[in-house]
Formats: structure tokens, C-alpha cells, sequence
């Protein structure tokens, strides 16, 4: 149930919209402000197209687009000229966003950060993407863990960003920290498509939360990215899922936080989230509550190693015309500037 999109909206309702917005090529600050102006306006045809929208979500690159460029005359600050646009279309719009961009860092390579900005213009969440999808991304990892946010209806709202959703760790971590619906922004293209549909569904069912999900859509001239905008429930079901490819399309549904505790709460089979760490409770009280994966331990004791390790053949992105690099995570350039 979707509540026929959104159309009609039940109490405990909030809606969400997909924007699968057209793939940009943006190279230059005049490029890039003409990208926010896009953006704005994708924000008010979202509130025009459905009143009773709650939150209207932008993929990852929205304003960017896909070359990979840490330009520093286009990259962002959070007190720049785009920021405070998507502050004032939210307030304007009287709707809640989610934004992409891609921030300025003195010390190191970009950040690719997302931001959910509330209807009156509050950014209530900052994120740095903790998975840049390597060896093709050149962002400096995350370093500030994932948020949970009081959202719109008061609902639990967490984001991750594109190959975050690839590591199933992230989604368990959304769900543990209380987030009832789990954004996923991202700008895949075509060859990414089997995998993203079913990660959606895997990561929604496995924590009992719903996910919303959508890509940048259309061409920039050299890249084709597959828009598949998708909102998932929280027993794995597609409530809304778009495979049309067309860009500025605006996917939405209705979700139900108020069902997500229900489920949480009542299951008995398959609540999984409560499961992975009360193993075996029918033969012992309480479930079994240790740490017998042994990735976990060693990751915690720095030591985290394959056994394959050795043979790996891709470590870098020399293969996509990044220098090797030789500063260690934490560390910051010599020359950063402020």
C-alpha cells in the first residue's frame, strides 16, 4: 500500500518523492549556479506536482554531475551560495529536501556530502559519504559516522550515499542507531542495475526499515545514469519503483514509520534487527549477545585482512587517472589552506 502515490495520505503518513533529475555536465562556477537555479526549481515543481509531499529527495551528484572534477572554483561550502538556495526553496516550498554536493576540504580531497534541510529552511542533517565508490571516486572517506534525524512527522530518518548501500553493515547501522526510513542517493549508471534493485529490498527487509532510493537519470554526453527511482517497505516489497528512464520524474509513496515499530516490535520470525544480536533466545534466555564474526573483531583491533589480500589486484585509482596516493587517512596536506 502507497497510499496510491501519496495522493491519499493517511495521519501517519509521509510521503516522499524521487526526483530522478537530468544527469548535468558541469564544469564551470556558472555551470554550477546554473545547476542550483535547476535544483530550486525542481523543488517547487515537486510541491506543485504533490501537496501532500513531506520530503522531496535529490540524488547523489544532482548538482555536480558525474565527471569527478575537485576543481576547487566548484566545489562547495556549507555556507555558500548553493546551500543557503536549497535552505531558502525548502522554507519557500514548505517542504523538507535532500541534497548532494560535493564540499570544499582544505585538508585532504572533497567530502561527497548529503544534506537534509527541513521545511523551514534547517539543515538537520550533514553527511560525508563513508564509502566513495573506488577506484572510480576520488572523495575523501567519511569521517563522522552515519546520522539519525528526527524527520518529517516526526519519522526516524537516516542517509547513505550510492556504494554506501553496497555494504549491508550500513544499512544495520542506520537501522540500529533507530532510523525508520533510510535514504540512498546515488548517480549509478546502467551496469549497476540488478544490484541496486535488489540491495534496496535486501537492506530494507533485513532491518525492518523502509528505504528510498533513487539516481541522477538521463545522459551528460558521456555517461548514462539509470534514474530507478525505488521505495522499498519494510517486509522487502517495491511500493514504488520507476523503470521508465525518464529524467526530472518525481517517484513517490507513501511510507509508514508507525507500522516500521510495529513490525519491530511485534515480529517474532524474521525480525532480524533484534535477532542478530539476541542469537538462539528459544534455547537460551535472552539469545546468545557475543561477537562471534570474526571481520568485526579484527576491524575494531585494526587488523582487518583477507586472505587474498596479497593478490588484490586494484588498490588504487591510478587505473582511472588518479595519482597514487601517499597521505594516510587522518593526516591532512602540508599545504592545506583555510
Amino acid at each position: 500500500m502507497n497510499g496510491l502515490g501519496g495522493l491519499n495520505k493517511s495521519d501517519n503518513g509521509v510521503v516522499i518523492g524521487l526526483v530522478q533529475l537530468q544527469l548535468p555536465d558541469v564544469k564551470t562556477p556558472d555551470d554550477l549556479a546554473a545547476q542550483t537555479d535547476v535544483i530550486v526549481s525542481m523543488v517547487g515543481k515537486a510541491r506543485r506536482n504533490l501537496g501532500t509531499m513531506d520530503l522531496v529527495v535529490f540524488p547523489e551528484y544532482a548538482l555536480h554531475g558525474l565527471s569527478m572534477d575537485t576543481n576547487p572554483d566548484i566545489m562547495c561550502r556549507m555556507d555558500g551560495p548553493e546551500v543557503a538556495a536549497f535552505q531558502a526553496a525548502c522554507a519557500e516550498n514548505d517542504i523538507w529536501g535532500c541534497f548532494s554536493i560535493m564540499e570544499l576540504n582544505p585538508g585532504g580531497m572533497p567530502y561527497n556530502v548529503g544534506l537534509v534541510i527541513d521545511n523551514h529552511g534547517d539543515i538537520k542533517l550533514y553527511y560525508r559519504k563513508l564509502h566513495p565508490w573506488v577506484p572510480v571516486e576520488p572523495w575523501e572517506p567519511g569521517d563522522m559516522g552515519i546520522p539519525v534525524i528526527d524527520g518529517p512527522k516526526d519519522c526516524k530518518l537516516a542517509l547513505i550515499i550510492c556504494h554506501d548501500g553496497m555494504f549491508p553493515e550500513m544499512a544495520r547501522e542506520c537501522a540500529y542507531k533507530g532510523a525508520e526510513i533510510m535514504l540512498r542517493t546515488a548517480g549509478y549508471t546502467a551496469p549497476i542495475r540488478e544490484s541496486w534493485r535488489f540491495t534496496n529490498q535486501a537492506n530494507a527487509f533485513c532491518n525492518l526499515m523502509v528505504t528510498a532510493n533513487v539516481c541522477m537519470c538521463g545522459s551528460d554526453g558521456t555517461f548514462d545514469s539509470m534514474g530507478e527511482g525505488m521505495i522499498v517497505n519494510f517486509d522487502g516489497a517495491v511500493l514504488a519503483h520507476s523503470t521508465t528512464g525518464r529524467a526530472n520524474e518525481i517517484i513517490t509513496a507513501e511510507v509508514r514509520p508507525d507500522l516500521v515499530r510495529e513490525a519491530r516490535l511485534g515480529w517474532g520470525v524474521e525480525n532480524n534487527i533484534y535477532q542478530f544480536g539476541h542469537r538462539g533466545y528459544v534455547a537460551v534466555e535472552g539469545g546468545a549477545g557475543d561477537c562471534p564474526y570474526t571481520f568485526m573483531q579484527d576491524m575494531v583491533a585494526g587488523r582487518y585482512r583477507l586472505p587474498w589480500e596479497d593478490d588484490v589486484a586494484v588498490t588504487d585509482g591510478t587505473g582511472f587517472g588518479f595519482p597514487r596516493p601517499t597521505r594516510r587517512h587522518g593526516e591532512t596536506l602540508p599545504d592545506a589552506a583555510e
